[in-house]
This record gives structure tokens, sequence and C-alpha cells, in this order.
């Protein structure tokens, strides 16, 4: 017995409650339905992106930079921050409620009639494969010449890692974050994100770490792939304004070209430099040198390091080295006041030493934490305990987000930088707040 969706609130409703009941897929049978629904957009140019941070911002200048060149791009990404919706982006525009349904109810219909090899281990897609699947039936639909697609979590065992056909690859920085499922160490994480390679598949990646290169080195030699490293040598003549970052990149194909990048965080050199470098391999005469420049400085992310309100600042570190890229940025930050920083994280994270970096970085005037909602969110307790364990700073607990915006924010001089930092989830929070009505 099947049951019968047909709003856009139901669709959503459901695939909220996938997590009660499904378990993680094998790839095997992941690629199997999406063999069951058809292989859709497995002729699309597809740009498959992984990484610990920074995934996101490289797919938004990517799938920019491509819409400004006149050609047609899907883009696929996770977490959403506000609505479900945002996960699809074709033409820079997420898809409609009609569209998300539609597309729904596809994955939905081929899951009722699975074939024998599917029903015999009762198959059922899990939260982030039902959205995948749905990713890949819009991009069919609506015939885009290429995909943006960003990795869940990891790149070896990923649902999206199902796809053939990758064009190329990107790796973004590598860093501790979802251990319990990638390993302990960094050359371990990198080896899983390293899975998404494949023989013959240009992959572009930042060359920091020299163990981390090392394995992306190794194992695409193992397989055949081209690597193009991004080293810091190839990025010059940095220079950090108040809302907007100018800097040079080598390319081999154009030596140096000028840059401007329209944010004040530092961490986003490197994630357009992947980007470009990228799109300098794909070799596709309509991205020109000013196609190029015009994309970068349009690209607009949400959530990272966004100016929210004057002098407010939102940003989604939500891992210690996230943290650090925070704290960089912070730095070159001119304040005539006071700085104050409001903190929220979910249990799973490294709250402790995140909490740590932040108040040992001494920037701080006044220190805020807020609960979130939701199951995996920190008891607001431990939150202050882990920040008054590194501080003698008071800090101060909210148990509700708008009193915690209307004392850090409202309550602030002309002169006051205020930073809203940690999980996604207080960003999508902050962000459906500021938007209900009557908010300014």
């Amino acid at each position: 017995m099947t049951e019968e969706i047909d709003t856009y609130g139901a669709a959503q409703e459901y695939i909220n409650a996938t997590p009660k009941f499904t378990r993680k897929n094998s790839m095997e049978n992941t690629g199997r339905f999406l063999e069951h629904l058809g292989c859709p957009a497995q002729n699309c140019k597809i740009l498959h992106i992984a990484g610990t941070n920074g995934k996101g911002s490289v797919c938004a200048y990517l799938s920019t930079v491509l819409k400004k060149a006149g050609i047609s791009c899907g883009m696929f990404i996770s977490p959403h921050l506000v609505t479900m919706r945002e996960r699809f982006v074709i033409e820079g525009e997420m898809v409609t409620e009609e569209e998300f349904l539609e597309a729904f109810c596809t994955v939905k219909d081929c899951l009722d009639h699975l074939p024998d090899k599917l029903r015999k281990v009762s198959y059922h897609p899990t939260f982030f494969e039902f959205l995948f699947f749905m990713a890949m039936v819009l991009f069919e639909k609506r015939g885009v010449e290429y995909v943006v697609l960003e990795t869940g979590l990891g790149g070896r065992l990923d649902a999206t890692n199902v796809v053939k056909n990758k064009k190329l690859c990107i790796l973004t920085s590598i860093g501790y974050d979802h251990m319990q499922y990638l390993g302990d160490t960094l050359t371990d994480i990198a080896r899983e994100k390293a899975g998404i390679l494949r023989p013959g598949v240009p992959v572009i990646y930042p060359y920091k770490q020299r163990d981390v290169a090392q394995v992306i080195e190794e194992y695409a030699g193992e397989i055949g792939a081209k690597t193009f490293p991004v080293e810091q040598a190839a990025i010059k003549e940095i220079k950090i304004l108040d809302k907007t970052i100018d800097f040079s990149l080598h390319l081999n194909y154009y030596d140096y070209i000028g840059f401007t990048v329209s944010t004040s965080a530092v961490y986003q050199i490197e994630n357009v430099s992947l980007a470009v470098t990228a799109l300098g391999i794909l070799a596709d005469e309509r991205i020109t040198v000013k196609v190029l420049q015009d994309g970068i400085k349009e690209t607009f992310w949400e959530g990272r390091m966004e100016e929210v309100f004057p002098g407010v600042y939102l940003d989604g570190a939500h891992n210690i080295d996230g943290i650090n890229a925070f704290l960089e940025t912070v730095k070159v930050h001119s304040c005539g006041g006071r700085r104050k920083l409001l903190f929220s994280a979910v249990k799973d994270k490294q709250y402790r030493e995140a909490a740590q970096a932040l108040t040992g970085s001494g920037l701080f005037d006044e220190i805020g934490v807020v609960a979130l909602s939701g199951e995996r969110a920190l008891p607001l307790q431990t939150l202050k305990d882990s920040f008054e364990q590194y501080t003698g700073v008071t800090v101060k607990a909210y148990d509700k987000l708008e009193s915690a915006l209307t004392g850090m924010v409202l309550n602030r001089s002309d002169k006051d930088k205020v930073y809203i930092v940690g999980s996604l989830y207080l960003v999508g929070e902050v962000k459906a707040l500021i938007r209900r009505p009557g908010h300014d």
C-alpha cells in the first residue's frame, strides 16, 4: 500500500521522517536505485566536490561563473539553511515548490515499484539519498549542461559517488570533522574524500599539508587521475578591504589574473582559487577571463562571513578548522568599539575545542551562547561551562535566539562588531528569524 502525497509540505514531511526508519545503504544498492530511476542527468558534465570546509562556497563560485558564461547549470548542495529547496539550484535560482514536488513524486513512484533486488533487501533511500535522487531528476528535466555536485559526508561511500562520467573533481580543504565515519587522522580523512576520484578525470586540490597532498597524489597516481594542486605561491598581491578582497592568481593558461571577491572572509581566497583553477581546466571557450572575474565578484554565499546587518556577521564555522579560518578574518576586521561573539553548536561537533580557540584568541570583549532547537542541540549549561573553562570574560547564556539577538545585536554601539558563529543550524535559525515579517 502506498500513501498519496500531493503537496509540497507533505513531501517535506515524508523526507524529514526518513531518518527514523532508514539505514545507510550499500553503494551497490544506491547505484541500483539510480539505475531504476533511469540514470537521470548522467549525460551532463558533472563537477564533483568533496572536502571538509569550503565545499558549498566552491560550488557557488562554479555555478555563478557558469551562469555568467551563459552555460546552463544545476547545483546540488547541503545542508540547507532555511528551506529544503535551497539544495537544488538551477540557473542561479532555487527550484519552485511545484518542481520540488514533481521531482519528489518521480522518486517516490520508483520507490513504490522497486525491482526484485532492491525489494528483497527492503531498500529505502536515506534522507540525503532521497534529495540527491531528486536533484538528478530535476537536472534531467531542465536539461542542464553542467551539474555542480557537492558530496554530503565523506567521498568514497557518499551517495553522490555513484554518478558516472565526471568531468572533473575538486577536493577542498581537509580537516577534522565526522571522525567517527572518516577516520581519526587527516590522512585517513583525505583518503576517504579522495574516493571520488576517477581514472582520467582531473582533480584540483589545495596544496597545504604535505601528508594530505601525498595521499591525494598517491591515490590519483594509482588510478590514473591527473592532479592540479593549487599552491600558496600561486596567490599574490592580497589586499583585504572592508567588504572585499583583491588578489591575483596564477593560472597556467593566462599567467596572473586579478580577482575581487565580494566578502571580507579571508578563507574564500582559497575557495575562489580552487574554483577558478577548475574552470580553467575545463577549457570552455565561453568562460573568458572577464566572465571569470565578473562571476567571482558577483558570487554571494549565505552564512559565510555574511554581513546581515551593518557590523553584524554570520558565519557557519562548525568545526575547528572553520573556527580558525573565521578567526583569521576577525583579526583583519578593524573595530573601533567592542567585539561581541554569539556561539552555538550541536553536540556531535568539537565545541570544547571551538570554545578554547575562540576565547584563546583574545579577540572578544563579550561572549554569549544560545541553545539551538532540535535533538542534536547542546544543553545550554554545557555550552556556557565550555566557554567559562577557558576565559575570564563573562559568558551570558540565552535560552532563546530572539533574546540573544536583542541582547547582543540591538544593544550595540555603531562602532561595535557582532559575530554570530557556529553550527549551520544556528545560521539557519538566524536567517529564518531575520526573514520573519516585522524583523529589520
